[in-house]
């Protein structure tokens, strides 16, 4: 393939000027270099073996927001499904060596994604960036910079390229063992610990500002009111970056005041939105409602300043991408602290006493979660119907942040999702979600599945609400992890829809 990149390589020197003109777009220079450039490495660019969505080697995911204006990175490149690097293009008029906003939107969502590394270029430049690294408005383009190429190196460095970003190294794993070498014996911040980092700042922050505007809490109630509000920060922040709910709903609190009393508004429609226990103001199936955080009373700068945070260009996460596993991984450290009262109701943090004595709280490695629901639950769908499993009830009995709730509610959609596409491809019928026993079949009934774009199929939200609330139930003495939970639940339901997926599953 060394011919095919000499013959882009001249092109391109013959007719620079033209390419570096601002009147040469984007989409051109994906069309006539970049494409072939990957291509070249290996890499299915335009899916010609007419694989579905899932195992296409590249995805285009261009309709994604980041930030105010910009959009994700141009390609996905995956294997199996699972993503490995991102790659973001511009034109070649821009200075990608000297302008920090191009690597800063790259570094943002591939950091997000937890993604190793990203690439960024425009045929003229090929930059690598180690996207392990926080990333802050105020980095130099030359933050987290590992590789930096022109197109006059292309074929000097063709054979490395090749080594690195072909699909076939990073099959053989030679992609994993170059980050590996990179990334050596120094220390590397993680997006779960910065998480992490970022909760604790929050909750000390609420902590002491509720504590002292609400002398009549108690220290119960306080703990379980700045809970509460991170969560909801989260999710809607989360479910606005999906497209779930409008952009900038929480942003346009920060003009004017009663901020809080504004936020509680959002609450209550939040409420009658998603029906969930994270937003429960009236009493539902014998559940007490939350007559707690309605009536708080929260500085207005406080929580402008905390708003604030949660966007562009302060906030250096993209919660569209950002895994809920990411947020589970941060709550369980999260969790190992709680809020206490001085005698002046002050508040503080501190660790739990059951913490102490542990030494520590201790991370369940995700291999280790796969590897028990597998060999659990895996086995006790084998031989079975969606109807048969609708029968099983799936509990842990000490749920903490839900690493294991959500590895079992992620095998079994995978598992109900396969077996409605093997069903359709028998039948030829949209298979519709299990009825309870005694229960007639109608035309009404909600569908399991749809057809996305791409051709790609999906579970409704409908049936994996069904999932959720059936199978899956969660225990713990802890109230403020229970919490969590229901958060990170809630939240993957939510994985992958927007508003028009929601439109489409509620006329089902």
């Amino acid at each position: 393939m060394t011919k095919a990149i000499t013959e882009l390589v001249e092109k391109f020197s013959r007719n620079i000027d033209e390419y570096k003109n601002p009147k040469y777009n984007e989409t051109s220079v994906r069309i006539e270099f970049v494409n072939p450039f990957w291509e070249a490495l290996g890499w299915d660019v335009h899916n010609r073996s007419g694989y579905a969505m899932t195992f296409r080697d590249v995805i285009h995911e261009d309709e994604v927001r980041v930030g105010h204006t910009t959009k994700a990175p141009d390609y996905s490149f995956r294997i199996g499904g699972k993503r490995i690097f991102f790659l973001e293009t511009k034109k070649p008029s821009v200075d990608l060596k000297h302008d920090p906003a191009p690597a800063f939107q790259l570094r943002r969502y591939a950091y997000s994604a937890k993604l190793p590394v990203s690439l960024l270029t425009d045929f003229e430049e090929f930059i690598v960036y180690d996207t392990r690294l926080k990333p802050s408005i105020s980095d130099k383009p030359h933050v987290g910079r590992m590789l930096y190429f022109t197109f006059e190196d292309y074929i000097e460095q063709w054979e490395f390229i090749q080594s690195v970003f072909s699909k076939e190294a990073v099959l053989r794993g030679d992609f994993d063992r170059y980050i590996q070498d990179k990334r050596g014996k120094k220390p590397r911040a993680e997006i779960d610990r910065d998480f992490l980092n970022d909760l604790d700042s929050l909750r000390i922050l609420l902590a002491r500002n509720i504590a002292i505007r609400n002398l009549s809490l108690s220290k119960r109630e306080i703990n379980y009111a700045v809970q509460l509000t991170i969560d909801r920060l989260i999710f809607l922040r989360m479910c606005e970056d999906r497209g779930i709910e409008i952009q900038h709903t929480l942003q346009s609190l920060l003009n004017g005041e009663r901020v809080y009393s504004r936020l509680v508004e959002i609450y209550y429609r939040a409420d009658e939105r998603y029906n969930s226990g994270l937003f429960h103001f009236s009493k539902k199936d014998g559940v007490n409602p939350d007559i707690i955080t309605p009536t708080l009373s929260i500085d207005d700068k406080l929580l402008k300043d905390i708003i604030k945070k949660f966007y562009y260009p302060d906030c250096p996460y993209e919660f569209s991408v950002l895994p809920v596993e990411v947020l589970g991984n941060a709550y369980e450290q999260f969790l190992g602290k709680r809020i206490s009262l001085t005698a002046g109701h002050h508040a503080r943090i501190e660790e739990k006493p059951e913490v102490r004595k542990a030494g520590g709280v201790y991370y369940t490695p995700q291999y280790i979660v796969d590897y028990i629901v597998k060999n659990t639950v895996g086995k006790l769908l084998e031989d079975k119907t969606p109807r048969e499993v609708s029968e099983l009830r799936f509990l842990d009995p000490a749920c903490g942040s839900g690493s294991f709730l959500l590895g079992a509610y992620r095998y079994l959609m995978d598992w109900h999702l396969d077996y409605y596409q093997k069903d359709y491809e028998k039948t030829g019928k949209i298979p519709h979600c299990p009825l309870d026993s005694g229960k007639r079949k109608r035309k009404s009934d909600p569908q399991a599945i749809f057809q996305g774009k791409g051709g790609e199929w999906h579970l409704t939200t409908t049936e994996k609400k069904r999932i959720l609330l059936n199978n899956l139930y969660g225990v713990d003495i802890d109230a403020n992890a229970v919490e969590v939970t229901k958060l990170s639940l809630l939240l993957k339901v939510l994985e992958n829809e927007n508003s028009e997926t929601l439109n489409l599953d509620s006329t089902n």
